[in-house]
C-alpha cells in the first residue's frame, strides 16, 4: 500500500502540547491531573498541565512487542500490572503462553525501572475524585492508551480523558468505548497511518528529557506560585 503524504502540522511534541492545551480549555480551572505517557508524551503533558493549571505526574505504559517484530505488538502493559492484549493477533502470530508471559515480563522490568527513574523519592500524585487527563504524542495502535485508561479507572477519578495531538479514526473511535472523552487535534484518514509524519521534527525521547520536563513543571509551578512582597509603608 502507497504510504501517502501528510503536511506536518507541529513543529515538535512542545508546540503539540500548546495546541492540544487549546482543545483541553474547557477543563482549566477545575480539580484536573495530567498524567504523560513515556517517553514522548510527558513533553505534550507538559504544556497541556501548565495551560490548564493542573497536576502532573506520568502513568507508564509500555507497549508488548511480538518476539521477532519489535515494531510490532500485540498489547500493553502498565506500571499497576494492569494488561492488554489482543487476542486477534496472539492467535494470528501463533504465540504461545510461555511467549506471551516471556514477553509480557520484559516489559514489566522495564517499567518498574521507569517508574523508580521518574518518581524518585515521590509519591504518585492522587487522582481519586478528580478529572484525569492522560496525555501521548500520537494515537497509533492505541494499546498504550487503552492500557492506561483501564489502570486509572481503578483509581476512582471523577472522568478520564484520552488526548494526543493526533490520531487514526478508527483508533480514535474505539477508544471512545473505554474513556469518558477523547480529544485530539486533528484525526487522521490516510493508511498507513505515521504518527511522526505529523511532526517537522521527530525524534525519541530519552529518559533524561522526560525528568527535565518534570523539572521544568515543579518550577514553574513554584514560581507562579510566588506572591510578590506585602507593603510595610517603608521606602
Amino acid at each position: 500500500m502507497v504510504h501517502q503524504h501528510v503536511e506536518p502540522i507541529f513543529d515538535n511534541r512542545y508546540d503539540a502540547g500548546r495546541r492540544l492545551a487549546k482543545e483541553l480549555a474547557g477543563y482549566a480551572g477545575g480539580q484536573v491531573v495530567v498524567l504523560g505517557i513515556p517517553n514522548g508524551g510527558v513533553a505534550v503533558a507538559l504544556g497541556v498541565a501548565l495551560t490548564l493549571g493542573a497536576e502532573l505526574d506520568v502513568i507508564v505504559s509500555r507497549k508488548i512487542p511480538l518476539p521477532l517484530h519489535p515494531e510490532a505488538c500485540f498489547g500493553s502493559v502498565t506500571d499497576d500490572g494492569t494488561t492488554i492484549i489482543d487476542e486477534e493477533i496472539v492467535r494470528r502470530a501463533g504465540l504461545t503462553e510461555a511467549q506471551i508471559n516471556y514477553q509480557v515480563n520484559r516489559v514489566r522490568m522495564d517499567i518498574r525501572h521507569r517508574c523508580l527513574l521518574y518518581h524518585q523519592a515521590q509519591r504518585p500524585v492522587s487522582v481519586s475524585g478528580k478529572t484525569v487527563i492522560i496525555v501521548d504524542d500520537g494515537f497509533a495502535s492505541g494499546y498504550t492508551m487503552r492500557a492506561a485508561v483501564t489502570s486509572v479507572r481503578s483509581r476512582h477519578p471523577a472522568a478520564v480523558i484520552a488526548a494526543a495531538p493526533v490520531g487514526p479514526e478508527h483508533v480514535v473511535k474505539a477508544l471512545g468505548a473505554v474513556a469518558d472523552g477523547v480529544v485530539t487535534c486533528v484525526t487522521g484518514r490516510h493508511t498507513p497511518f505515521y504518527v511522526a509524519d505529523y511532526y517537522r521534527f521527530w525524534q525519541d525521547v530519552g529518559d533524561e528529557e522526560v525528568l527535565n520536563c518534570l523539572r521544568e513543571y515543579r518550577l514553574r509551578r513554584q514560581g507562579l506560585k510566588i506572591e510578590p512582597p506585602k507593603k510595610t509603608g517603608l521606602v
